[in-house]
C-alpha cells in the first residue's frame, strides 16, 4: 500500500483546476455558473477572489443594511436593498460585488436574477488589507458605471464618505466622523450615526 507523503496531501487538486477556464479565458456566463461561497469578482475573463471578511466588517455591513431596510420599507415602497455575495455588472465584462446595493422601485428592471445592473446607491466597508482597490478602484469604476451614490465605509480611518455623481465623476456630498451623523443625498431623511456604525463592531 502507497503512503501519501506530506507534500501530496498538500498539493492542490489539479485536476479539477484543469476543469475550469484558465485567466483571462472566462466567458461571463461561466462567471456568473460558478458555484463557491467566495467573493469573487470579474474583469474582463479574469477572477479576483476576495479576502473573506473580518466579523467586524460583517458586523458592520448588517447594521447598515438593517438601517437601510427599515428605512425603505417607511419611506421607499418598493426598493430592495440586498448585501454581497451579489454580483453587480458594471458593463460587458466587469463585475463586482460591493458590500450593499440598493435599487430603488423604478429601477426593478435592472435586477436580474443571477445579478443587478447600475444600482441606485452601493456601500463598501474598507478592508485594511484591500484599501486601494475599494478607496481608488472601486470609486473609478463606480463613476464610470453611472452609479448615483457610493458610501465609503472606513473603519481604520474613523469615517464614513458619501459620494454622489456629478458627470462623470464622484464629488464628495460629507465626510462624516466621530460625533457626526452620516446623510444620504439620494435617500431623503435617510442618516446614520458615525459612533453607532462603529459600535456595531464592537458587539
Amino acid at each position: 500500500m502507497k503512503l501519501t507523503s506530506v507534500v501530496e496531501m498538500a498539493e492542490p487538486t489539479w485536476d479539477v483546476a484543469y476543469l475550469f477556464p484558465r485567466q483571462g479565458a472566462w466567458s461571463e456566463e461561466e462567471y456568473l455558473a460558478l458555484d463557491t461561497n467566495h467573493r469573487v469578482e470579474f474583469s474582463h475573463g479574469y477572477l479576483e477572489v476576495l479576502p473573506m471578511p473580518t466579523e467586524g466588517h460583517q458586523l458592520i455591513v448588517a447594521y447598515l443594511y438593517g438601517r437601510l431596510l427599515a428605512f425603505l420599507r417607511q419611506h421607499c415602497p418598493g426598493a430592495v436593498v440586498l448585501f454581497a455575495p451579489l454580483p453587480v455588472r458594471l458593463w460587458a465584462g466587469k463585475y463586482r460585488e460591493p458590500d450593499l446595493v440598493l435599487m430603488l422601485a423604478e429601477h426593478a428592471d435592472r435586477r436580474h436574477e443571477q445579478y443587478w445592473e447600475k444600482p441606485d446607491l452601493v456601500m463598501e466597508v474598507i478592508s485594511s488589507d484591500y484599501r486601494r482597490h475599494d478607496l481608488e478602484t472601486q470609486r473609478r469604476e463606480y463613476a464610470q458605471a453611472g452609479i448615483p451614490e457610493y458610501w465609503v465605509v472606513d473603519p481604520e480611518e474613523g469615517r464614513i464618505t458619501v459620494l454622489t455623481l456629478e458627470g462623470e465623476r464622484y464629488s464628495v456630498h460629507g465626510v462624516f466622523e466621530e460625533g457626526m451623523v452620516a446623510r444620504s443625498a439620494l435617500l431623503a431623511g435617510f442618516e446614520v450615526a458615525v459612533d453607532e456604525v462603529w459600535a456595531a463592531a464592537q458587539q
